[in-house]
């Protein structure tokens, strides 16, 4: 596996950075809900899980409302984001682009119609009020992780200034 060096090298490291474990926390939390959707228990009157839209009375852990489709929608986000996390661009890429879209979520499911068919995914409230700390925390994380590979804090506590150059320490797996 190549090591990093200065000059914007975001492929794969043994240098993890705050985007990377922000990709892959998020990843690992909708790969799980994803799959707790799916499981009798977990998620309430499961038998009356629909595919999509307001038909589907299931709520997971009894507060958010889901469907196949939308723990299908988590599963590929997890996937996405799991994948997302080999490298610091994918991984920021996943945190921005995925924080966009929680966030139009969120308006989406505060604007729509609880019993029309256009809420399709189908949303609630507490699933309005969660894609807003969904979008928030993963924009922030995103952004935090700098607009280059070597600002995210967790390159810099890496890195070693001598004379003009930075020189990044391999200190082995994380």
């Amino acid at each position: 596996m190549a090591t990093a060096h200065a000059g914007g090298y975001a492929g794969p490291s043994r240098i993890r950075s705050v985007a990377q474990y922000g990709a892959l926390a998020f990843g690992a939390a909708f790969l799980l809900v994803g799959i707790l959707g799916f499981i009798p228990g977990i998620t309430t009157n499961y038998d009356d899980m629909a595919f999509a839209g307001t038909d589907s009375e299931a709520e997971l852990f009894g507060i958010f409302q889901v469907s196949v489709l939308h723990n299908i929608v988590h599963l590929l986000f997890g996937v996405i984001g799991l994948w997302a996390a080999r490298t610091w661009a994918t991984a920021r890429l996943f945190l921005l682009a995925s924080g966009a879209v929680y966030l139009v979520l969120f308006v989406y499911g505060m604007v729509v119609d609880r019993d029309a068919d256009a809420n399709f995914v189908p949303v609630n409230a507490a699933d309005d009020w969660l894609h807003l700390g969904l979008a928030l925390g993963m924009l922030a994380v995103g952004l935090a992780a700098g607009r280059r590979w070597e600002d995210d804090p967790l390159v810099r506590g890496d890195r070693d200034t001598y004379g003009d150059r930075d020189v990044y320490r391999d200190t082995g797996p994380r």
